[in-house]
């Protein structure tokens, strides 16, 4: 079990008391924070690679494909493997192998003989490793964020992660710069290197207390997490609600956005990055003053006025032409999702058992990432039939109208 912090005179602001009295949390956080680093950089580096091989749009939708089918495809199984085996073993198992992939891309490129065809099988079988790695990542968490340092531990992690994703992508520009696009998957496969060694000091951490009952079928047990999202309203509907309203906020955000400053607005290309910079920096900010109390109240308020506020936010972005104007309004949806996510993360903590995390935060993933391709197909074909500002102002409206009304149920306007 996770080791339970010692009761010390209390000279640190409260996001950093999980690093000060928590063992399992550094290792833990040093690993996680560094393959982020690793992950941030490769993420501007593939596709500047992927056009070195080919210079082919449909290559880079292939490689996304190869990464993202297998990984939704695994979440339902990957749920009970979670709870069965060592969250812990599962997660190093995950690690040596994406640590060896990274490297072997770096070798391949490096020698001149890596192709799109060698880039999809291994993107193929990275996807395959994060769906099985997620999963029992959040489950590992859930006991590692003992209640004494939850909120802030969960503040801390993804202060350090939105921090390492607004850095990575210089740092990855640094390396095309100046050496060659392969190095850049060594670098991110020696994080992975770093995460599998911190992951050695977990093993008592990552094993399941109570193992389920083995009666059932493997078929049946891999949705035995459903069982425990229905007993709780707050679960089932969120997770119902966020798995549609994604579709729109997603689309807009990541096709329509980037339309609007560009073509539409005819800003800069650099005005795109200085934007998306702005998410980034609302979402440190968020979880910065998150962290900084050990509970809130009205939570279930709280989140969706996160939701409600982000989608307002790129509602107003039409209307908004200014670099500077535009930076703010993006920093206000990154610190609007920043909270529902945070708040989403430490009630799953909180009211899911140790034994079925695993097959909880799978569904829950399987939620968020699976009707994806389906919401950035329909912002492109809506789009195309009514416009694109017009499109962007219908589905931010839908999505901030949706996290105002959600609120009318009394168990999600009444979590506490």
């Amino acid at each position: 079990m996770a080791d339970v912090p010692a009761p010390i005179k209390k000279t640190y602001p409260e996001i950093f008391k999980p690093v000060m009295v928590s063992r399992s949390f550094r290792f833990l956080w040093i690993g996680n924070s560094l393959s982020t680093f690793g992950t941030a950089i490769t993420n501007v580096i593939l596709p500047l690679l992927v056009y070195e091989l080919s210079h082919s749009p449909m290559s880079m939708s292939l490689i996304m494909a190869a990464y993202m089918i297998p990984e939704v495809l695994i979440l339902p199984f990957s749920g009970i493997l979670v709870d069965r085996l060592n969250r812990a073993n599962v997660m190093r198992i995950a690690d040596i192998i994406r640590f060896v992939l990274t490297t072997g891309v770096m070798i391949l490129g490096l020698y001149g003989v890596l192709s799109i065809p060698l880039l999809v099988v291994m993107m193929g079988f990275m996807g395959l490793m994060n769906g099985l790695f997620q999963p029992a990542y959040s489950a590992l968490r859930a006991t590692v964020f003992v209640p004494d340092i939850r909120n802030s531990a969960n503040a801390l992690s993804q202060f350090s992660e939105q921090l390492l994703r607004l850095l990575g992508p210089s740092v990855g520009g640094l390396i095309i710069s100046f050496t060659t696009a392969s190095l850049g998957f060594g670098i991110d496969g020696l994080t992975y290197l770093i995460s599998f060694i911190c992951l050695m000091f977990l093993t008592q951490e990552g094993m399941v207390s109570k193992r389920s009952p083995r009666t059932a079928s493997f078929f049946s047990e891999c949705f035995e997490g459903v069982r425990v999202i229905r007993q709780r309203t707050w679960l089932w509907v969120t997770i119902l609600f966020f798995s549609l309203v994604n579709i729109f906020i997603s689309g807009v955000a990541t096709v329509l956005i980037p339309w609007l400053i560009k073509v539409h607005d005819q800003l800069p290309d650099f005005v795109y990055g200085f934007v998306m910079s702005g998410a980034a920096l609302g979402s440190i900010t968020v979880a910065f003053v998150f962290g900084m109390r050990k509970k809130w109240r009205y939570r279930g308020i709280l989140a969706y006025s996160g939701g409600a506020t982000a989608s307002l936010a790129l509602l107003v972005m039409p209307f908004a032409q200014h670099a500077v104007l535009l930076t703010i309004l993006m920093a206000l949806t990154g610190g609007g999702l920043m909270l529902f996510s945070l708040i989403w993360q430490t009630s799953l903590q909180e009211l899911v058992p140790p034994e079925a995390f695993g097959r909880v935060a799978s569904i829950d993933m399987v939620g968020s990432f699976a009707l994806l391709p389906v919401g950035f197909l329909l912002t492109g074909w809506l789009s195309e039939a009514i416009g694109g500002v017009e499109s962007l102002l219908l589905m931010s409206g839908i999505a901030a109208l949706s996290n105002i009304l959600i609120l009318l149920v009394p168990a999600i306007r009444k979590f506490d």
